[in-house]
Order: C-alpha cells, then structure tokens, then sequence
C-alpha cells in the first residue's frame, strides 16, 4: 500500500492496513479516534478499542521508521502525528500516488476544457497508469472506506473516459479500440464507454461492429433493466446507419458530447 523508497511501510495484518488507508485517503487532515474506531468495529467497538488502535497506531510509526531508517519519535513528530482527538498522515511530497494522480487528472481535465486535446491526452494517460488494480484491492473496507472505494473508482471511470475523448478528438480512434473493448466487458451498461466505441469503430472502417455494440448494449439494457438505451444512442445508431458526414472526421475542439448534440439538431 506504502512504499517508502526501496522499503514497504504496509502492515500485513486487517486492521492495521485499514487505518493506514484512512489515514492516507485523507492526508493532511485529522482522522478522529472515533472514525478509525467505526471503521475497525463498527457501532460495537469492545472495550479495549482505543488502547488497540493506539498499538496499531505504534505498529504503523515502527514500520515507517524502518522504510524511512528515521527515528520512531521524528515519524511521530512529522510523519503519523497524534492531534487533538486523532491522528494525521502528513504528506508534502508528489510521490504519493493519490496526490500525484489528483494533480495529473485534474490538469488533464483542465486541458480537456480548454481545448488542448494533446496535452489532455498525456496528462490524463499519466494519472491512469498510476493504477494498479481496483482501489484499496488489499484492504477490508468498512463504513468510512467504503465510500471513498467507490469516489476512487469513479474518478478513475472518469479518468478513462476523459482521455479516451481527448484521443478521438486527436483522430487517434483506432488507438483506443482496445481500450474501449476491455471497458465493455467491465461495463456492460455504461453509455458514453459504448457511444466512444461505437465512435471509434466507424472512424476505423468497421460500421457493422459499431452497429452490433449498440444492438447488444440494447439487449443487455433491456433484459437486465428493462430500459431503451438513450435518446443520444439512438440518435448516433441512426448517425452510423446514415453515414453522416458529422461522424467521419474527428473534431479537434468540439468532444463526442458535442459532436451529439450536433446530430441531434439535424
């Protein structure tokens, strides 16, 4: 979960891990003695909880001190900090990889806005390769974790999906075809991953593929939710079938949203 350097500052045991992934999801700010309770035991902590997550606490700064080869009293004095009622992860360096993540992904998204297609294709391209797998894969989420699980991974979605629209964008279609073909089969009912394939498949020369993915996205939508895919899918199914001219270059400026709205008004 950590890594220091050459050295691994990550607990093996349940809990301990758990802590630090609180600790770390909200870096620079105090975690309160009773949220790391909640999220160890939930409304029933036993009577020995705070002595517990005080040696797990000690667990986490020895292990610190040795990826760190730092004292134990200078990581409880600058890195894992006791405060009033908590305790604090402090972190002033880009290496950590959420910080580093954040700061990519949210340039991307500010290129993206502006227009600067490339730019937003390598910044948003840097903060997806920092994952490594789903968020906290290691780690037993409780109450308080489990929802920053699930804000992890749909800023990760996000990500994906944003510097898959600055590639079109480029003209990079045939680029993000495998991409796109691995996202199907994790999300089988998202619209905008399917409109960018199907997008992407008619620039590539292969207009009956992209037709299929809107027909079976029909079908699993249907069976599964007993929905119609959007107004805006069919709208880009009717697109392809009439080969509009709108599909067959891919805009430097305008993204897929706009290029939708485009066949909308027609």
């Amino acid at each position: 979960m950590l890594n220091c350097a050459d050295s691994s500052a990550t607990p093996t045991a349940p809990k301990p891990r758990s802590v630090l992934a609180l600790l770390l999801l909200q870096a620079n700010q105090t975690v309160p003695v009773t949220a790391l309770i909640q999220e160890l035991w939930g409304h029933e902590p036993p009577a020995s909880a705070l002595t517990t997550l005080q040696t797990y606490v000690l667990h986490l700064r020895k292990l610190f001190s040795a990826a760190l080869a730092m004292p134990a009293p200078e990581v409880a004095k600058s890195i894992l900090v006791t405060t009033p009622g908590g305790y604090l992860f402090r972190s002033i360096s880009d290496d950590f990889d959420l910080a580093h993540y954040e700061r990519l992904s949210g340039e991307g998204r500010q290129a993206l806005a502006a227009g600067q297609n490339a730019l937003a294709a390598e910044r948003l391209t840097q903060a997806q390769a920092l994952w490594r797998g789903p968020a906290l894969t290691d780690v037993r989420a409780g109450p308080l974790l489990q929802p920053q699980v699930k804000r992890l991974e749909e800023s990760r979605l996000t990500t994906v999906e944003q510097g898959i629209e600055a590639r079109l964008r480029l003209g990079r279609h045939q680029e993000v075809l495998s991409d796109l073909a691995g996202m199907m089969v994790e999300h089988r009912l998202h619209e905008n991953l399917h409109a960018q394939f199907m997008v992407a498949l008619h620039r590539s020369g292969r207009r009956q593929e992209a037709l299929r993915v809107f027909q079976q996205l029909r079908a699993t939508m249907t069976e599964e939710l007993g929905l119609e895919p959007s107004k805006r899918l069919h709208l880009l199914q009717q697109a392809i079938l009439s080969d509009d001219p709108a599909l067959e270059v891919a805009p430097r400026t305008d993204g897929l949203a706009q290029l939708l709205d485009q066949i909308t008004v027609r």
